[in-house]
């Protein structure tokens, strides 16, 4: 049928089990169970479990690091308690403010008194988590390099971050006559590879971060690292946990959204076959409201997150949301906002009301219908998706002082 332009049978779904009774149930022709299939395979994708182990010696800036890739301030109430001294006593998890199915756990310092080696990993439950980030602030140990390869033979994947690189970077700068960054940091960095290297670590991946300046150095090489090793189902999990440090981040999450509008559109057409006047109208708004407010989560856009961004910055809120595009940025979405934002949208003001109009052609009206809704998602989601990206982008600029893009 016409009305799933979007949802062609030859599109690359994944090896799902519930995207083969999607397919069964279309080429079945019902699309009521399709529906439903698909809004429990876009449920089982919200719900992915991520456990990311921050692990380390004492004092390496673990639980900085820790509240910085969950876009948390030092001071914020939900952040990893930080201090000069060891804070982290025993394994502690802090789900992501956004995204509970994302876990990031501060493991104690490895090497102390109550978790030696020998037995740090049985003592952490190294079976539940995904991956280890090992962080220190200086070169790394042998108590580092021992881990890493106790992780290995475990079979999971473990990267090294040196933390505080901006402080260094100030420090030699301050020390000496001539300096080049550039130089400074490829020392560093082989420096921190070949020390690991003769401690037993083959082809170590070391990345230089600071977790306070994320968006600079090597965060964004950490993040498509993790991404590309991840299993393929936990990629876009940990790609929306990810806070924006870069406009690659923010492009790459609305090209994740974007994949799914055509299952939304299949959807709404379902809720267009109902003959109930006014109902497809309501299913409509209702499936916009829920994946609009999926986008400005994702991107940084709801309230609270916009709130920590500007605590964590000095950035205050209102300019980083002044003259922005959508009027849906850090607003509370309901059927009054919606509808107000779809009035000013002409093409899809038209396409609604022809389908509800539709309804009433004889036999062949239920088809159209359920085609021009299918469409109207289709454009309306797509219309929202692009705004709210680059309203991302720029807030993302403002926020680092920047030049906002026009």
């Amino acid at each position: 049928m016409s009305c799933f332009v979007f949802l062609r049978m030859d599109d690359p779904f994944e090896s799902n089990s519930n995207i083969c009774e999607i397919k069964k149930a279309l080429q079945n022709n019902d699309f009521a169970t399709a529906a439903a299939k698909i809004q429990e395979y876009l449920d089982e994708q919200d719900n992915i479990a991520l456990n990311i182990a921050i692990t380390g010696e004492s004092g390496s800036g673990k639980s900085t690091f820790v509240n910085a890739i969950r876009g948390v301030d030092n001071k914020d109430k939900e952040a990893a308690p930080t201090g000069c001294v060891e804070t982290t006593k025993a394994v502690t998890p802090y789900p992501h403010p956004n995204y509970p199915n994302v876990t990031v756990w501060d493991l104690p310092g490895v090497g102390t008194t109550n978790f030696p080696v020998k037995k740090y990993l049985e003592h952490v439950g190294f079976e539940k988590y995904d991956f280890f980030i090992i962080i220190s602030q200086t070169r790394f140990s042998e108590n580092d390099a021992n881990l890493a390869k106790k992780i290995k033979q475990m079979e999971k994947n473990f990267y090294f971050v040196r933390s505080k690189i901006d402080a260094d970077l100030y420090s030699e700068k301050e020390s000496k006559r001539e300096f080049n960054e550039k130089q400074t940091l490829d020392s560093i960095k082989k420096n921190c590879t070949e020390g690991l290297q003769k401690l037993g670590v083959a082809a170590p991946q070391v990345f230089l971060v600071s977790n306070f300046k994320l968006h600079q150095f090597d965060f964004h090489l950490l993040q498509n690292t993790l991404q590309r090793e991840l299993p393929a189902h936990k990629k876009t999990t940990l790609l929306f946990a990810m806070p924006n440090v870069s406009q690659e981040i923010i492009n790459k999450k609305k090209e994740a959204f974007h994949n799914n509008i055509k299952y939304y559109a299949m959807i709404s057409a379902v809720g267009a076959a109902i003959t109930v006047p006014g109902l497809s109208v309501s299913v409509n708004l209702a499936l916009l409201i829920q994946v609009v407010r999926k986008y400005l989560v994702g991107f940084g856009l709801d309230k609270p997150t916009l709130q920590r961004l500007a605590a964590r910055t000095g950035v205050p809120m209102s300019k980083l949301t002044d003259g922005l595009r959508s009027p849906l940025v850090a607003k509370t979405i309901n059927n009054g906002l919606m509808l107000k934002v779809l009035s000013q949208l002409p093409t899809i003001t038209a396409l609604m009301i022809a389908e509800e109009g539709s309804k009433a052609i004889p036999i062949f009206g239920i088809g159209i219908s359920m085609t021009l809704s299918s469409f109207m998602t289709y454009k309306a989601l797509s219309f929202f998706l692009d705004m709210l990206a680059k309203d991302a982008q720029t807030v993302f600029t403002r926020a680092l002082g920047l030049n906002t893009p026009v």
